[in-house]
């Protein structure tokens, strides 16, 4: 029997979540692949790249069928972590994909991400990894093409690990691939850069924790959602305010480049963005400050200030 490559799933908002069980189930129907899970046992969206520290954190067996899954009691990173070890799993993936994340991961929005933590992670242990998000936006977005999504990423999927097989594959960076709202019609694929798009946000003062949506996990708002705010064990007395975040759109920056990761993926492309961990300033910024630092030591007076 020829070799299968092994795939480890893991996402941010949850091993239940839609997104990370359509995904599994995709490559799981395509019999080409042993399928790890190693997902938060909740809700875990924009969590970044923190990580539970020093307590130990659970590990829960679940049932998926054709996979073999954990439900852990930490963040998307500490997921990676785990799943990568050989502490859980008896052997090292050869692929780490994280999602499907329900909403896009595109530009600053990128730094808030959980769902491209989990691929990051794996990046920091030299393991090629995918993240994987779909545009959910507003009322246009369905839990039905959570299943096309992970089809239209097989190909990719494929190749990458032809290209791993094939010891080629760059470990110089990871993949961050975004699916266009409209699925189904997308325009194909499209290589892009991170942008600067951002979700534009703000805050309101409620008075009730059943006030307000549902944020989804790349804080798109859920306007039909009655969930209520988790406020936990807060007790809030009187003498505390509480407040809630609201999306008021996207913000596009006007000197993007021309080929950034959300321009095209609102355009209908699934777009494919080759990411790092480094965050090198821009340029110009390094310039600047080779030629202010030194004159910091001249301590002005009080009156320059």
């Amino acid at each position: 029997m020829e070799h299968q490559p092994t795939i480890m799933v893991t996402n941010d908002d949850g091993i239940d979540a839609p997104g990370l069980r359509a995904l599994v189930q995709v490559l799981v129907s395509t019999r080409r692949f042993q399928v790890l899970v190693c997902a938060p046992d909740s809700e875990k969206s924009a969590m970044s790249h923190s990580i539970k520290w020093p307590d130990p954190i659970a590990a829960r067996r679940v049932e998926i069928e054709g996979a073999t899954a954990y439900a852990i009691a930490g963040t998307p990173a500490d997921c990676t972590s785990l799943g990568v070890s050989k502490s859980l799993f008896p052997k090292i993936p050869d692929l780490v994909i994280s999602g499907i994340n329900m909403g896009s991961n595109c530009g600053y929005n990128i730094v808030y991400s959980g769902t491209v933590a989990g691929a990051r992670e794996a990046f920091f242990n030299d393991i090629p990894a995918i993240s994987v998000s779909y545009n959910w936006f507003r009322r246009q977005g369905k839990v039905e093409n959570l299943t096309p999504s992970a089809e239209a990423c097989i190909p990719i999927i494929t190749a990458v690990l032809v290209e791993i097989k094939n010891k080629t594959y760059p470990l110089r960076c990871f993949l961050n691939i975004g699916l266009p709202t409209d699925v189904a019609n997308n325009k194909g694929y499209k290589l892009t850069k991170q942008g600067k798009s951002i979700y534009e946000m703000a805050w309101s003062q409620v008075t009730s924790d059943m006030q307000g949506g549902k944020m989804l996990s790349t804080m798109t708002m859920d306007t039909d959602s009655t969930a209520p705010i988790e406020t936990g064990a807060l007790n809030l007395s009187q003498d505390h305010l509480l407040f809630k975040r609201e999306v008021l759109g996207v913000k596009l920056n006007e000197g993007d480049i021309d080929d950034a990761d959300f321009k095209f993926l609102r355009q209908g492309y699934i777009t494919v963005t080759p990411l790092g961990a480094l965050s090198h300033a821009e340029i110009g910024c390094h310039s600047y400050f080779k030629d202010w630092l030194p004159s910091v030591g001249e301590h002005p007076s009080e009156s320059s200030l």
